[in-house]
């Protein structure tokens, strides 16, 4: 393990030459391939259709990333559509492996060794040597398309190239045209969650052109090969989802879940694979790779817009000045280490919800069966909401506004295409994963900010119908639509044990549903009041307060309620319940971030508020691996400490954060532990979003300037930080003292000088 770490060293940038480096340059996208990241090294440009990465592992298993930093072996370079950070499948992915000698299809037996040193990974292109491959192989890519190209280090007779459909079911094509240099593919999409193996209605497509003459080419499925044929439909096996070994990515480490399996897939794949005849050394073959949703001919037109040539240099450089437009909205002065960990956060925040839609504005209908849509800006998808509702989109309504004003329009879209807002849209299709209705609250977080560009009108109906309307049919219901258990919670104004939530992947989970729709509720009856629907603002904000149903004032804790008003027992808010989700009660206490103050009242006041908290941090109950904590730590700015805010929030910066394949200390959950560190480490976070006021905490670096939308800059000073000088003994805001801990989203964005005046010890 000491050699891998030394080896990956190497493959990143030198601290010691951090300096002023590009903040493109000080990502390193291997950070979170190891360990519980599950995190993958994505190459493209922000926010892509289709990334493109090393593969390690076949296939597009559940809980399987396609690399892993543990694996000692490159099986080709993927176009993938994998949820970065996720315990999710890849879907619509296909692998590129070029080769010589004697061909190899199967992906274990094709796979060749690389020396760490020679792998060089940055968001915008990505290359590694292929020792036993005897080609340097490197990507980089657009949107929606990518170009790879393969130098040869050695002289052989034959040079190959490999494509294999990575489809999870078995099925789809692939075909060659050898005349035409041309590679067409179809990658049918499986839905996950509800309707879990289910075919989603759509396909990945993919046309892919080489510049050299083809000279034959032929078919295969595993390893078996049929020269000569030029089409290959499916695996030849039964159509469907193979199941596998249940994954726990939380429990132990991705990286470790992920070598009790192997790195074969559960199918066993097929392709075609094209022979070019002899190479020499330093004979390159180039690929030009077009995606889309929607249709051969669409990824034909994506294709030829985004690289209409074969220079790879070109979209190399552009695909870096993309990364630079965004990654540089934020500068950090100075050469700490700790830039490289901000930066790569910061990438890692930009990789979904993916475009969707092609460059003439098609994409697929969502949730439907072959229908075709078309748009005038950019239709967007996989929204992990429940987790970057807390800081992923809120860090990117501040960076850029414009692109969230269209990602709300998308889930606005979704919802009357489907009928249902979607809580939790991925794959193209309702999930009903997780829990809580947050699509709501991330739609009205934005207007609230004063985003404009989405359709607050036509969305308040939908809103309103996740929110008091259960589907007309069980079938309905079972495939994803509404909010679970709705019919309990507005019965009960909780979900009773009874009631055990078996139509969803998370069943059960009573507590936390009922926390989570308090919370939607809330923020519904705000906007609801705003857009003059007051009796349902009366209604809802009513129901915004059915936490106090599940928190027992005799304990002062989270805890499961039978239908009869009774509390679950035996009772200890440190283990682990059916009725909470992905965490303990001593978590979900903490979740009533609409009504903080009332919180603080059941709990008995400010002090005994603060000393639960200190009980908490004290017993090792925090676990930022996962997003039911992410808040918890700026909760004692509500309580009149926040110089304990600063201490834990600091602390967290620095433990739970590394410069590493290792750096990540849980799944990244679509860039949402990303995008708590570059808030965090900025001096603020968003403890209720809905309500757009941010509570301070202690910024990570000295010297940080935000170049906000509208040209204003903001200035953020902490002189002393990167030094270790945690406290802030006084904020100011343009030279004015902030009393409370808190500062409004209209004075983030009106800029200026944000000055914390650090210091070793806490003081008031």
């Amino acid at each position: 393990m000491l050699r891998l770490w030394l080896a990956a060293a190497l493959s990143l940038t030198p601290l010691s030459a951090i300096g002023q480096s590009l903040p493109e340059d000080l990502v390193h996208p291997l950070t979170g391939t190891q360990s519980e990241g599950q995190t993958y090294p994505a190459v493209g440009v922000p926010f892509a259709m289709t990334h493109w990465t090393p593969q390690t592992r076949a296939g597009e298993t559940k809980c399987i990333a396609p690399y892993y930093f543990t694996d000692a072996k490159i099986q080709g370079l993927r176009g993938s559509h994998f949820l970065s950070g996720s315990c999710v499948p890849d879907y619509g992915s296909m692998t590129l492996m070029p080769g010589t000698g004697s061909l190899k299809t199967d992906a274990v037996t094709r796979a060749s060794a690389f020396d760490r040193e020679t792998e060089h990974a940055t968001p915008y292109s990505y290359a590694v040597d292929l020792k036993e491959s005897h080609v340097k192989a490197s990507v980089t890519a657009t949107s929606r398309a990518g170009i790879m190209r393969f130098e040869f280090t050695t002289d052989d007779p034959d040079a190959w190239v490999v494509l294999e459909n990575n489809a999870r079911g078995g099925d789809g094509w692939v075909a060659v045209d050898a005349a035409k240099k041309e590679v067409t593919a179809e990658v049918p999409v499986r839905r996950e969650y509800a309707g879990s193996g289910k075919l989603a209605g759509f396909s990945a497509w993919f046309v892919a052109e080489f510049d050299h003459t083809i000279k034959s080419a032929g078919t295969y499925v595993g390893s078996k090969t049929t020269d000569g044929r030029s089409k290959q439909v499916g695996d030849g096996q039964p159509v469907g989802v193979v199941v596998v070994s249940k994954m726990m990515t939380s429990t132990g480490g991705a990286s470790a879940a992920a070598m009790t399996q192997p790195t074969s897939a559960p199918r066993p794949g097929f392709g075609t694979y094209l022979h070019f005849g002899p190479v020499h050394r330093g004979d390159v073959i180039s690929v030009r790779i077009g995606t889309s949703f929607v249709s051969i001919e669409e990824a034909r037109k994506n294709l030829r817009t985004e690289i209409p040539d074969w220079n790879y240099a070109k979209v190399r450089s552009a695909a870096r000045n993309a990364w630079h437009a965004q990654l540089g909205r934020i500068q950090i002065a100075g050469n700490d280490p700790a830039k490289a960990v901000f930066y790569t956060s910061l990438y890692h925040a930009m990789l979904q919800p993916r475009t969707y839609s092609d460059v003439s504005g098609a994409y697929p209908r969502f949730h439907d069966h072959g229908q075709v849509e078309h748009t005038a800006t950019i239709q967007y998808d996989d929204f992990s909401v429940w987790d970057i509702f807390r800081a992923q989109a809120p860090l990117m309504m501040i960076l850029d506004p414009k692109l969230e004003a269209d990602m709300m329009q998308s889930i606005i879209t979704k919802g009357e295409q489907g009928g249902f807002l979607p809580i939790f849209p991925a794959w193209n299709s309702f999930t009903s994963e997780m829990v809580g209705d947050h699509s709501s609250a991330m739609m009205i977080d934005a207007w609230q900010k004063g985003i404009r560009g989405f359709d607050i009108q036509r969305a308040y109906p939908l809103m309103r119908k996740n929110a008091l309307e259960m589907p007309a049919t069980r079938d309905e219901y079972r495939d994803g639509k509404g909010r679970r258990g709705l019919d309990s919670y507005i019965k009960y104004g909780y979900i009773p044990l009874e009631d055990p939530i078996d139509d969803a992947f998370h069943k059960n989970e009573q507590v936390s549903r009922t926390l989570e729709y308090a919370y939607d509720d809330a923020m519904l009856a705000n906007i609801a009041q705003e857009l003059g629907h007051k009796e349902d603002a009366a209604l809802f904000r009513k129901r915004g307060e059915n936490w106090r149903n599940v928190i027992d004032p005799e304990t002062g804790f989270a805890r499961g309620r039978h239908i009869d008003g009774s509390w679950a027992t035996p009772f200890n808010p440190a283990k682990a319940y059916s009725w909470i989700t992905e965490g303990l009660p001593w978590q979900y206490t903490f979740f009533v971030p609409q009504n903080v103050s009332g919180l603080i009242e059941l709990e008995g006041g400010k002090l005994k508020f603060e000393a639960k908290l200190d009980e908490l941090f004290a017993g090792n109950y925090y676990e930022h691996g996962n997003e039911p904590s992410h808040h918890i730590a700026y909760l004692y700015d509500f309580a009149g400490a926040p110089e304990k805010t600063q201490k834990h929030v600091r602390a967290i910066l620095d433990s739970e954060y590394k410069d590493g394949p290792a750096g990540l200390a849980g799944n990244d959950d679509a860039g949402q532990m990303s995008g708590w560190y570059v808030l965090s480490a900025l001096g603020f976070y968003q403890v209720c979003p809905g309500v757009p006021n941010y509570s301070l905490g202690s910024p990570r670096f000295d010297d940080m300037t935000v170049t906000l939308p509208t040209g204003r800059k903001l200035h953020v000073i902490a002189t002393g930080a990167q030094n270790g000088k945690v406290y802030a003994r006084s904020i100011t805001l343009n030279g004015k003292v902030i009393m409370n801990s808190t500062l409004t989203h209209a004075q983030l964005m009106a800029g200026g000088e944000l000055r914390f005046a650090m210091s070793d010890t806490p003081g008031k």
